[in-house]
């Protein structure tokens, strides 16, 4: 009896598939342009899922949770479920059984690409929702999800170090309607600026936006490098 593909989509274009499960170390027609592609697509569904389903969440809170379901770990432990790495073409000075968690997150999108242009927006999305509900679930609760700040106070004290240190760059608007420019700092280290229509908003994305600059290069594991709940006592407003 043939083994199902937990794909669990049929390609009218093999090729696609083809492409979208070959490394550009193999130095032909690969897959990094199906990432780009299928980055953009499965941005859309989670946004469009997150939108609808929480109206209560301001644009900085959706910024948090989408994160979290399309994070790079989030993507990589998806892939390993697939059996995307046994089945990807790598060139000399890679191994499928110990691709870098960057490497099958990549695999990931090009798949979602790849179903894509196959398919259309549909089977993507289902394709989207299905391989990855459990992070989803939980970004759309208010329990196990990231919380930026307290991942960076704990990145910045693991050896000892001071926790991180907030800047308000600038602060425009309203009385009624405020925006807050805050830039995060650990020790001499500045990281990108980001704006919150909340103090409390922005130093979440700042710290959220240090994340993902300290994550470069590449994370190897698959565990979430973020700490869990989001706005905890703030719940559903």
């Amino acid at each position: 009896m043939e083994t199902p593909d937990p794909i669990q989509y049929t390609f009218e274009d093999e090729s696609l598939l083809l492409q979208a499960l070959t490394h550009a170390s193999v130095g032909r027609r690969h897959n990094e342009r199906l990432e780009f592609l299928g980055d953009a697509v499965l941005d859309l569904v989670i946004v469009e899922d997150l939108y609808r389903s929480r109206d209560d969440l301001s644009e900085g809170e959706l910024t948090v949770r989408k994160s979290h379901v399309v994070s790079r770990p989030s993507l990589a432990v998806a892939t390993d479920e697939l059996g995307l790495p046994a089945r990807t073409k790598v060139g000399r000075g890679l191994k499928r059984e110990n691709l870098s968690a960057a490497v099958r997150a990549g695999l990931y999108e090009s798949v979602v690409g790849a179903i894509y242009l196959d398919g259309g927006f549909g089977p993507a999305q289902a394709f989207i929702r299905r391989t990855l509900a459990a992070p989803l679930v939980r970004a759309l609760s208010d329990a196990g999800v990231q919380v930026p700040k307290q991942s960076l106070q704990e990145f910045a004290q693991q050896d000892g170090g001071d926790p991180p240190v907030y800047e308000v760059v600038e602060e425009t608007g309203e009385a009624h309607a405020p925006r807050f420019l805050v830039r995060a700092h650990i020790g001499e280290r500045s990281f990108p600026e980001a704006w919150g229509t909340t103090l409390k908003e922005a130093e979440g994305l700042a710290a959220l936006a240090a994340l993902e600059e300290i994550q470069q290069p590449p994370v190897e594991s698959t565990e979430p490098f973020f700490g869990q709940g989001i706005f905890p006592s703030e719940g559903h407003r």
